[in-house]
């Protein structure tokens, strides 16, 4: 997968692409990521990516122009590199804004699937409409409720899709139950030791009985979600 991030806080991914799983994953050649200065793109002399809005109103919008600029010339690379190696693939634009479709694990087992996407973090009052009409595929938020930028909606996004690209996770099926697979929670996790100030692991988790653990498992996992998220429930239905 190789993911292209636009934005005009390149500074602020640094700390999240060089730790952990994303870093490793960008070791393994599982995943390619690049950030993009918006302001590269710009004709302006003052490298300026904002204007007021028509019409009047509070706050500033980033211009299309130096976004236009961008996702063309990132293609362009793209197509270039295609061409050398043989294989065709058309990268996914999205958007990161309030007004995007909100992410979810299913939404994310989707993207994931895209060979190259280009993220374009909005910023200020949001972007030209005429990006959204002409040169976006989507737009994705991570939630009902507004932040400064795209730049942390990006960094979501990226670690939510990194782990999911296959090879990246040392084990393989950890995926398969995690918390929203099947529209329910985690199941309660232990670890040694058995008994820490009184409080104690359940038994079957010791038996060793493996059927008696799953079932364990896919009862509490039921229990936690009624309990903390019902509405998932309701999507099962």
């Amino acid at each position: 997968m190789k993911i292209d991030i636009i934005t005009i806080f390149p500074k602020m991914f640094g700390p999240v692409l060089n730790e952990s799983i994303v870093k490793r994953a960008q070791e393994k050649k599982k995943v390619k990521i690049a950030v993009h200065d918006l302001r590269d793109y710009t004709l302006d002399k003052h490298r300026k990516v904002d204007d007021r809005p028509f019409g009047g109103g509070s706050g500033m919008v980033l211009t299309a122009e130096p976004i236009f600029r961008a996702v063309e010339k990132i293609k362009s690379q793209g197509r270039l590199s295609v061409r050398q190696a043989g294989k065709a693939t058309k990268p996914h634009v999205v958007l990161l804004c309030p007004q995007g479709e909100k992410l979810t694990q299913k939404k994310a087992k989707t993207l994931a699937k895209r060979k190259h996407l280009i993220l374009i973090c909005g910023h200020y009052e949001g972007v030209d409409e005429r990006v959204k009409e002409n040169l976006v595929d989507e737009q994705v938020s991570i939630g009902d409720y507004v932040l400064t930028g795209g730049e942390l909606a990006a960094m979501v996004l990226v670690d939510c899709l990194v782990r999911l690209v296959p090879g990246v996770l040392g084990d393989k099926n950890s995926l398969n139950f995690e918390s929203f697979e099947g529209n329910l929670l985690e199941y309660p996790q232990y670890t040694r030791p058995a008994n820490f100030r009184g409080m104690d692991v359940p038994e079957v988790l010791l038996s060793g009985n493996h059927q008696k653990i799953a079932a364990w498992r896919k009862k509490e996992a039921i229990k936690k979600t009624k309990k903390l998220r019902p509405d998932l429930l309701k999507l099962k239905n």
